[in-house]
């Protein structure tokens, strides 16, 4: 097996539970469940061998299995969706050369991120993982930016030095700008998409490491690696017209209908 992906999704969400089942309506009003647009979204990768849900919980499971995934039970006390993702590989028994996360809140991900960042971390042997960042249009970073304002934590940021190594990721919007952009203006800002590629080797590294200080108060798992001095590869994707947005609260539910009837998908 060569790319293995995993969905780690867990009911007990902090700020939204049960979100892995909250319809969501495309062109026409069909209603799809938010665990099962993920999984479309997976499946329609190129290069990718198997998907696999992971999951703790029996709801989930079996509305997954009825929609035809492949589901695999892991441990409750997985913290976060890279556990759960080390978790799953050591239940499965498997070694893959790349394990891609895509996060079951990520229902918009365009299947060429997936494709873009295996590329990028089998282009760059010394890189531990890979995550995708997309440049901000000002549309997105006024929404960004209204979320902080409202009290609201959206989008996550991602800041990264010239060799594309990451070097900080914030639930803040970094890095600051005094500017206006206007609604198609490119701007400095990297959005960091909730995707990632590991070497099977640093995945299983990570479960072994405290959680430190950064990871703790942002609450974004990646910064693990971060602070153990692993290469975070930052992948730039293109948008290519199509609208990006994470289901992270209730408010994001009419967002991301919108997004999915702008662009045709039922």
């Amino acid at each position: 097996m060569s790319v293995l992906v995993v969905i780690p999704v867990r009911y007990a969400s902090t700020r939204y539970p049960g979100k892995p089942l909250v319809a969501l309506k495309g062109v026409g009003g069909e209603a799809k469940t938010l665990i099962r647009r993920s999984w479309d979204a997976a499946m329609g990768a190129k290069g990718v061998d198997r998907v696999v849900v992971a999951t703790d919980d029996v709801r989930i499971a079996e509305h997954a299995t009825g929609f035809g995934a492949e589901v695999v039970m892991t441990a409750e006390a997985c913290a976060n969706g890279t556990e759960r993702c080390a978790d799953a590989i050591a239940r499965l028994g498997v070694s893959p050369e790349i394990v891609v996360n895509l996060q079951g809140d990520a229902p918009l991900t365009p299947h060429w991120f997936v494709e873009n960042l295996v590329d990028g971390l089998r282009a760059d042997p010394n890189a531990d993982l890979a995550t995708p960042v997309l440049r901000c249009d000002g549309r997105t970073l006024n929404a960004l930016l209204a979320d902080r304002k409202a009290g609201r934590v959206g989008g996550t940021t991602a800041v990264f030095g010239g060799g594309r190594d990451a070097l900080y990721f914030s639930k803040e919007v970094i890095p600051f700008t005094a500017a206006v952009y206007g609604d198609d203006e490119e701007t400095p800002v990297f959005h960091h998409v909730g995707l990632y590629a590991y070497r099977p080797d640093a995945l299983r590294a990570y479960v072994d490491w405290p959680v430190g200080p950064l990871e703790r108060l942002e609450g974004l798992e990646q910064l693990r690696f971060v602070e153990n001095g692993k290469r975070v590869l930052c992948v730039e994707v293109e948008g290519k017209g199509r609208a990006f947005w994470e289901l992270n609260n209730p408010e994001d539910v009419p967002r991301i209908e919108a997004m999915l009837s702008e662009m045709g998908q039922a």
